[in-house]
């Protein structure tokens, strides 16, 4: 129980990055407002791309979602003790990382720029898997 204890603990504070992540870059899209990017060049055509949207919702609206929901479970593994939450939240990590895999891969070879924010995303994606 202690390992799955600090496997959530985990979870929270990971998902908690990936979350402000995706949060600001969506509060940013709805704003109107390109984010500036001090680390690599690439943010505003990355995030001006026909790849960042799904069926109209905003990528990063989606990340928010799915750090919402990893962050959910493992908390509510940590209150109430239900293994199954985070068993759930482990299986998700793979939705996370394929994800993250598909616009890492788009970013590289189609649009040929790279998002700091996206990164930052895909970091924490590929954490959260590793730890699940």
């Amino acid at each position: 129980m202690r390992t799955e204890r600090i496997i959530a603990s985990i979870f929270v504070f990971v998902a908690l990055i990936g979350l402000a992540d995706a949060l600001y870059l969506t509060s940013q899209h709805y704003a109107g407002i390109i984010p500036p990017c001090y680390v690599t060049t690439g943010c505003e055509t990355v995030l001006t791309s026909a790849w960042n949207k799904i069926a109209g919702i905003p990528v990063s609206l989606l990340g928010a979602i799915y750090y919402a929901l990893i962050c959910t479970l493992a908390t509510y593994f940590l209150i109430v003790k239900k293994e199954k939450a985070l068993t759930v939240a482990a299986w998700a990590t793979f939705i996370g990382l394929f994800g993250s895999l598909w616009f890492v891969s788009l970013q590289l070879f189609i649009i040929k720029s790279i998002c700091f924010y996206c990164m930052v995303s895909a970091a924490t994606s590929s954490i959260l898997f590793i730890t699940g």
